[in-house]
């Protein structure tokens, strides 16, 4: 595996990590949010991460072989399960019997996706940062 490759797997998982956090931060700051431009409350997003350029099932098979291509984001899904009701007949969104969709959104969930995202992207740090290091010592040979 060469020194370039090796930049370019460790930067599309910092890219991919990224995008995830930034999904995990638009989930959080929308946890509360009853009314969106489509119309109902806000609804989850989530991350779905391939390997670059091959199936899962071509992944799985090449594991041990140096064909590593790295990561992509395939997608974002919003969640479909069913809004959070919460009784507060004073809220401007609530219905006829005074109850409010609330986004389905559990916020030690996405605390503990966000410590996830944040420890897959300082490992592409550390391994780009190493990378690094060693072609400067093999330069010094």
């Amino acid at each position: 595996m060469s020194l370039f490759s090796t930049l370019r797997i460790s930067s599309s998982g910092l890219t991919a990590n990224r995008l995830w956090l930034d999904t995990i931060s638009s989930n959080i700051a929308n946890a509360n949010t009853t009314h969106t431009a489509e119309g109902g409350p806000y609804r989850r997003l989530d991350v779905i991460m391939a390997p670059q350029g091959q199936s899962f099932a071509q992944a799985f098979g090449n594991a041990t072989s140096s064909a590593k291509q790295g990561v992509e984001v395939v997608g974002i899904a919003k969640d479909s399960s069913t809004p959070r009701m919460v009784y507060n007949p004073n809220h401007p969104d609530a219905d006829a019997n005074g109850y409010v969709a609330m986004p389905n959104i559990n916020i030690v969930t996405e605390m503990v996706n966000m410590v996830s995202a944040q420890r897959a992207y300082e490992a592409n740090v550390t391994v780009m940062s190493t990378a690094k290091s060693m072609a400067v010592k093999s330069l010094e040979i």
